[in-house]
Protein backbone atom coordinates (compact mmCIF):
# COMPACT_ATOMS: atom_id res chain seq x y z
CA UNK A 1 0.00 0.00 0.00
CA UNK A 2 2.97 2.27 -0.55
CA UNK A 3 1.88 5.80 -1.32
CA UNK A 4 -1.77 5.16 -0.47
CA UNK A 5 -2.83 6.90 2.73
CA UNK A 6 -6.62 6.93 2.98
CA UNK A 7 -8.80 7.12 6.06
CA UNK A 8 -12.21 5.63 5.22
CA UNK A 9 -15.33 7.54 6.17
CA UNK A 10 -17.42 6.47 9.14
CA UNK A 11 -18.73 2.91 8.92
CA UNK A 12 -16.40 1.89 6.07
CA UNK A 13 -13.43 -0.45 5.79
CA UNK A 14 -10.83 -0.11 3.01
CA UNK A 15 -9.72 -3.51 1.73
CA UNK A 16 -7.50 -5.01 -0.92
CA UNK A 17 -9.52 -7.84 -2.50
CA UNK A 18 -7.80 -11.23 -2.58
CA UNK A 19 -8.24 -12.62 -6.07
CA UNK A 20 -9.88 -16.00 -6.48
CA UNK A 21 -8.25 -19.00 -8.05
CA UNK A 22 -7.65 -18.82 -11.80
CA UNK A 23 -7.45 -22.63 -12.02
CA UNK A 24 -9.68 -25.45 -10.90
CA UNK A 25 -8.41 -28.17 -8.54
CA UNK A 26 -7.78 -30.38 -11.57
CA UNK A 27 -5.63 -27.71 -13.27
CA UNK A 28 -8.08 -26.27 -15.80
CA UNK A 29 -7.41 -22.56 -16.37
CA UNK A 30 -10.57 -20.47 -16.02
CA UNK A 31 -11.25 -17.59 -18.42
CA UNK A 32 -12.09 -14.18 -16.93
CA UNK A 33 -15.73 -14.58 -17.98
CA UNK A 34 -16.34 -17.41 -15.47
CA UNK A 35 -13.98 -16.24 -12.76
CA UNK A 36 -15.77 -15.76 -9.44
CA UNK A 37 -15.94 -12.34 -7.83
CA UNK A 38 -13.66 -12.28 -4.77
CA UNK A 39 -15.24 -12.28 -1.32
CA UNK A 40 -12.03 -12.16 0.72
CA UNK A 41 -9.97 -9.07 1.35
CA UNK A 42 -7.13 -7.76 3.49
CA UNK A 43 -8.11 -4.79 5.66
CA UNK A 44 -5.90 -1.77 4.95
CA UNK A 45 -7.75 0.91 6.95
CA UNK A 46 -10.84 1.18 9.15
CA UNK A 47 -13.09 4.21 9.52
CA UNK A 48 -14.61 5.26 12.81
CA UNK A 49 -18.04 4.07 13.84
CA UNK A 50 -20.86 6.59 13.88
CA UNK A 51 -23.06 7.17 16.89
CA UNK A 52 -25.74 4.85 15.48
CA UNK A 53 -23.51 1.93 14.49
CA UNK A 54 -21.61 -0.80 16.26
CA UNK A 55 -17.86 -0.98 16.71
CA UNK A 56 -15.76 -1.70 13.59
CA UNK A 57 -16.07 -5.37 12.58
CA UNK A 58 -12.35 -5.82 11.89
CA UNK A 59 -8.87 -4.41 12.39
CA UNK A 60 -6.08 -3.44 10.00
CA UNK A 61 -4.21 -6.51 8.75
CA UNK A 62 -7.08 -8.97 9.17
CA UNK A 63 -8.60 -10.92 6.29
CA UNK A 64 -12.35 -10.48 6.04
CA UNK A 65 -15.20 -12.16 4.20
CA UNK A 66 -17.60 -9.64 2.67
CA UNK A 67 -20.82 -9.70 0.68
CA UNK A 68 -20.27 -10.77 -2.90
CA UNK A 69 -21.74 -7.61 -4.40
CA UNK A 70 -20.91 -5.27 -1.51
CA UNK A 71 -18.53 -2.36 -1.62
CA UNK A 72 -17.42 0.43 -3.90
CA UNK A 73 -14.39 -0.13 -6.12
CA UNK A 74 -11.53 2.34 -6.16
CA UNK A 75 -8.51 2.07 -8.47
CA UNK A 76 -5.14 3.64 -7.72
CA UNK A 77 -2.05 3.08 -9.87
CA UNK A 78 -3.63 0.05 -11.60
CA UNK A 79 -4.40 -1.64 -8.29
CA UNK A 80 -8.00 -2.20 -7.20
CA UNK A 81 -9.28 -1.49 -3.71
CA UNK A 82 -12.72 -1.68 -2.18
CA UNK A 83 -14.60 0.42 0.37
CA UNK A 84 -16.93 -1.94 2.25
CA UNK A 85 -19.62 -0.89 4.72
CA UNK A 86 -19.34 -2.34 8.22
CA UNK A 87 -22.68 -4.10 7.67
CA UNK A 88 -21.33 -5.86 4.54
CA UNK A 89 -18.53 -7.55 6.49
CA UNK A 90 -19.75 -11.10 7.09
CA UNK A 91 -16.83 -12.32 9.20
CA UNK A 92 -13.12 -12.35 9.94
CA UNK A 93 -10.99 -15.22 8.67
CA UNK A 94 -9.02 -16.59 11.59
CA UNK A 95 -5.76 -18.42 11.08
Amino acid sequence: MAGLHIKPSSNYVLIEPIEGEKKTASGIVLPDSVEKKPQLGKVLAVGTSSEKSENPPSKVGQTIIYRKWGGEEFEYKTKKYLFVKFEDVLGVLEK
